[in-house]
This record gives structure tokens, C-alpha cells and sequence, in this order.
């Protein structure tokens, strides 16, 4: 039996995603997320206007008058969610935490996907693999998925990015639609990343709350590393150490996104302050733009 209170949490998501699939990104996804290619759907005959290198010698030659080849694109579609939940995804400073957000995020994508008739799949990971949902089409394994991404509760709480990276590479032969999800707290997964961006459309999903990006001015403040349990003890009543706390966090965030345009890997940069809906709309018409 499913907890009331997480069946509640589940179906308001399902409501409110829908609801902006149809109002907001009717098209956008299909648009910007092509199938792989064309492929022979019938012959008929010959009509003025038609391509010629399209004519079918073959049955041309059979039949005495001209055939043509007519392809339809191979719109089926894998999409895959990589999602990393580590213990620093369990913060958030405004209304919802960063793993909701994710969460939120990928089931958004996930009707899109079912909508358009593509599959969905599911890797969680830590600094271990933690579960995988192979992928699948149909309203009830989307829902089997969300329900998972909100109430799983992982064994580890390190990060270990490039494992989920290898571990996707290996399970995953198709071709997909890969969407890491991530705050990207911890380095370690250029080349892996690199080498599944070759054979995947990888699409990188930052999560950052406000407070990893500047600091109150609150006095003392003793700060803990959720997936280590290291504490430090940080003066915020300084300015300086406000502002260089901010810099820090911006650099940290200029190199991720050198990083991921080095490799020719998407980035959607999401805070749990604003409108993710905004933010993935704005990456779908970029995408539109520069594939156009």
C-alpha cells in the first residue's frame, strides 16, 4: 500500500505537470527532441511533384509505372533519468528541498515523454547505485517512477557522479535522452561524462539552492557537510567572508558551465528559488534555435 500522504503528494504532481504539459510545453518537447531518423514506411504510385530520387527502380521495372519510396520518421524515443541522491540534495532554504525539485522536474519530463509515446527510465544513484527502473511507456510506470524519485530513501549519502555515468553507459544500448540531475557537489566525472555524451544526448541538470550561493548575515553559524558530516564554524557577520562565500559559489558555478559546454553537453541551470518550468521552457526554445 502506497502512504496516504505520499499517493497525495504524487497525484498533486501528476495534476499540476499535466496541466503544464498541455498549457505550457505543448510541441516544445517534440520539437526540440527528434526521433532517430527516417525509416521505409510504403511504396505507391508516382504523383506529379513527387522526389524523384525518391522513385523505387525495383518496383518501377515490376509494375511498368513509376513507385515511390515514402518514409516516416522513427519517432520512438528513449529518455533517461539520472538522478543523484546524495544527502546535500535533502536541503532547501525557500519552500521545497532540492531532491523535491528534482523530483518535480523529471516527472514534468516524464509525462512529456509518455505523451509523445517515448519511453522512461531510472537510475538513483549515491556514491552507489541505488536503483534502476529499466525504461518502459505508460501512464502507470511513470507514476511507479515519480513515486519512487519522492519517497526512496538512499543507503549512502556521498556522491559518486561518475559511477551513475559507467553504470548508465552499461545498461543503456539505445541511443536516449539522458538527463542528469544533480547539484554537482564533488568533481570526478569528466571523462565518463565525455565518453556517454558521445553516444547519448546528455543533458545536465544543476540544482542549486540560495544559501550555497550567498550568506545571510546571521552571527556564528556552524555549517555541517550532509554527505560527509564535516562541520566548520563560520562567521557570517563579516562582509568579507559574505562576499567571499559568494565568489567562491559563482566560480564553482562559471566552471561547471565550461565544463559542460567543452564537452557540447546541454546545461539547464535550476534553483529551488524560481520557476524551473521557466527555466526548461528557455533551454527547449535555445535548443529549438540553435538546431533550427
Amino acid at each position: 500500500m502506497i502512504p496516504k500522504e505520499l499517493a497525495k503528494k504524487v497525484r498533486y504532481i501528476q495534476i499540476y505537470t499535466n496541466k503544464t504539459v498541455n498549457d505550457v510545453m505543448a510541441g516544445e518537447y517534440q520539437s526540440v527532441f527528434k526521433g532517430r531518423g527516417m525509416e521505409f514506411d510504403e511504396v505507391r504510385e508516382y504523383q506529379p511533384g513527387d522526389e524523384i530520387r525518391t522513385i523505387d527502380w525495383n518496383v518501377t521495372a515490376r509494375m511498368g509505372h513509376p513507385y515511390v519510396k515514402r518514409y516516416r520518421e522513427e519517432r520512438e524515443l528513449t529518455i533517461m533519468f539520472l538522478v543523484d541522491l546524495s544527502a546535500s540534495g535533502a536541503f532547501g532554504s525557500v519552500s521545497r528541498m532540492k531532491n523535491e525539485i528534482a523530483a518535480e522536474l523529471c516527472a514534468l519530463l516524464a509525462f512529456s515523454a509518455i505523451k509523445n509515446n517515448d519511453k522512461v527510465g531510472l537510475i538513483m544513484f549515491t556514491d552507489a547505485i541505488e536503483m534502476f527502473i529499466p525504461p518502459k511507456k505508460g501512464l502507470s510506470h511513470v507514476l511507479r517512477v515519480i513515486r519512487d524519485l519522492l519517497a526512496f530513501s538512499p543507503q549512502q549519502t556521498q556522491t559518486n557522479i561518475a559511477l551513475g555515468l559507467d553504470y548508465l553507459g552499461r545498461v543503456t544500448n539505445k541511443r536516449s535522452v539522458v538527463f542528469l540531475v544533480s547539484d554537482f557537489i564533488g568533481g570526478g566525472f569528466e571523462r565518463p561524462m565525455r565518453v556517454l555524451s558521445k553516444k547519448h544526448d546528455l543533458i545536465a541538470v544543476s540544482i542549486t539552492d540560495p544559501r550555497e550561493m550567498r550568506l545571510p548575515n546571521a552571527g556564528l553559524v556552524e555549517i555541517q557537510d550532509a554527505e560527509t558530516g564535516a562541520q566548520v564554524l563560520i562567521d557570517t557577520s563579516s562582509a568579507a567572508v559574505r562576499k567571499r562565500y559568494e565568489q567562491l559559489a559563482h566560480a564553482r558555478k562559471q566552471r561547471l558551465r565550461e565544463l559542460f559546454a567543452s564537452m557540447d553537453v546541454d546545461h539547464i541551470d535550476v534553483s529551488t528559488e524560481e520557476n524551473y518550468v521557466r527555466d526548461l521552457m528557455l533551454f527547449f526554445r535555445r535548443r529549438e534555435r540553435r538546431m533550427g
